[in-house]
């Protein structure tokens, strides 16, 4: 989905009500204020080695995993905007793209946000102007990706918008065109090699094709070449990139009946199926998803790419989210868009502005992201001197389970503002403190942090005194 005229969802049954998308007013949008985000000061095993931003996401099995290899769920929200305003010719983003915005986004305990983009932007071609695409549209998109990170945010970059030949990409393709989508995924894949903070979405909403088509394409009635997923995921690995690649299933990406008789075939075996799924689905009912969705997520990674209701309501989406946290299926909203004709009802938007202010929809969404956070935490400064002192971060755990294993010990990450820095800790490992993310590991000693239990670990901090923010422990989000 994005701001755009196109059909979406039918899912299992194959309607396709119709939904509009809208041109957000970006020249018009006020910046958002800086959320803190953090914490209130009181007195007294397919592992992946974490990138510079401290934000890692690996396949091993049927599980998202993170640097430590603790299973990650990815909860989080789609970005609209990227995949339209440039091709519509009036900006690369729909609304704030600065720090602060992402802040925001992060206060909802966000882990994952997608990525919409458009192949003619980012390839420079079919009369996008140079000063939008090409170069700079890339430029753009990989600052934002690394603003997302320094959140801790895994980024999902997805392709959105194409177009074949010599047309300009302003709307969803049946399929992807075998004229620029494999060049498109050459390059988007070689610009974020070697980041594993990135999961890399092949294409959005495939439909009215056969699975055959879908994996190996074919000529559309139209009479153009669409490159199917298997073509498009061996673009992504002609360019050495290992990170998981999300694909998603026909039916406007609703339909995953067919997928893993039909599953691309991934030497470095790190494939993620991807579902759509809002209120008039097809497969929007707790049967089709026992019976459709568990079977695939027994076997891959099942990452729920949009999901999202048009009632205004969020019943239907908290039945979902519940049902997906107790199988391992990780899902994003769509979509934190506000103004310019996003609403709970035609989008469906999350939020009424961009800082973050939920509607009647996000409100039910948001408010379960809280709930699921898995521990709770507060710092204080126990000695200060000069423009440094000493920090005591306590972390309960509030949840029914432990945090971390004997085996696969628990990893606390947290964000410091500039300059303020680490220098060292104790009760826990100071592991890295990179780019304004520190990574603490548990000590030998004490690997798993028990239900009710408070852990308190202690470091010191220069620069300044600022409070840590976005914390997470073991991929999970720590409220306040």
């Amino acid at each position: 989905m994005s701001a755009k005229e196109d059909t979406h969802l039918p899912a299992v049954a194959g309607d396709r009500p119709r939904r509009v998308r809208f041109r957000g007013m970006a020249a018009a949008a006020a910046l958002v204020a800086a959320i803190a985000g953090g914490f209130a000061a009181t007195s007294g095993a397919g592992a992946q080695t974490p990138g510079a931003d401290g934000v890692s996401v690996a396949v091993a099995g049927n599980r998202l995993v993170d640097a430590s290899g603790h299973p990650l769920q990815l909860v989080g929200v789609n970005r609209s905007g990227s995949e339209y305003a440039c091709a519509q010719g009036w900006g690369i983003f729909d609304g704030p793209s600065d720090a602060a915005s992402v802040a925001a986004m992060a206060a909802w305990h966000v882990n994952s946000v997608r990525v919409p983009l458009n192949e003619d932007c980012w390839l420079g071609i079919n009369g996008v102007a140079p000063t939008l695409g090409g170069a700079r549209y890339q430029a753009e998109i990989e600052a934002y990706v690394h603003r997302l990170h320094q959140a801790g945010i895994v980024a999902i970059v997805d392709l959105h918008w194409g177009a074949p030949g010599a047309q300009l990409a302003l709307g969803q393709e049946a399929m992807p065109d075998a004229d620029h989508a494999p060049a498109f995924w050459r390059s988007a894949a070689s610009a974020f090699k070697g980041n594993p903070g990135v999961i890399l979405d092949l294409f959005n909403e495939p439909h009215d094709v056969s699975w055959s088509c879908w994996l190996h394409g074919c000529v559309m009635p139209e009479g153009w070449q669409a490159a199917g997923m298997q073509s498009l995921l061996d673009a992504v690995r002609s360019t050495g990139t290992t990170q998981p690649v999300m694909v998603e299933p026909l039916g406007w990406g609703g339909d995953l009946s067919g997928w893993l008789a039909n599953e691309p075939s991934d030497p470095d075996h790190a494939v993620v199926a991807s579902v759509h799924l809002y209120n008039p689905s097809g497969c929007n009912t707790l049967s089709c998803w026992n019976g459709v969705m568990a079977p695939v997520a027994a076997q891959v990674p099942v990452v729920t790419g949009e999901l999202g209701e048009y009632d205004c309501s969020s019943a239907f989406v908290a039945a979902y989210m519940a049902w997906t946290d107790a199988h391992n299926i990780s899902y994003l909203g769509w979509t934190w868009n506000a103004g310019g004709g996003w609403t709970c009802s035609t989008g469906p938007a999350l939020i009424d502005d961009f800082n973050g202010t939920p509607n009647s929809f996000g409100a039910g969404f948001q408010a379960h992201l809280a709930a699921r956070a898995s521990a709770h935490g507060r710092y204080r400064v126990t000695q200060s001197w000069g423009n440094g002192g000493i920090i005591s971060l306590q972390i309960t755990n509030t949840g029914a389970a432990p945090i971390g294993t004997a085996a696969a010990p628990w990893v606390l990450r947290f964000a410091l503002g500039a300059p303020a820095q680490v220098s060292s800790m104790w009760n826990a490992v100071l592991s890295a403190d990179t780019d304004g993310v520190v990574t603490a590991t548990a000590p030998s000693y004490a690997p798993v942090i028990a239900p009710g239990q408070t852990w308190t670990i202690g470091y010191v901090q220069g620069a300044n005194l600022s409070g840590p923010t976005e914390i997470t422990i073991d991929g999970a989000p720590v409220a306040s």
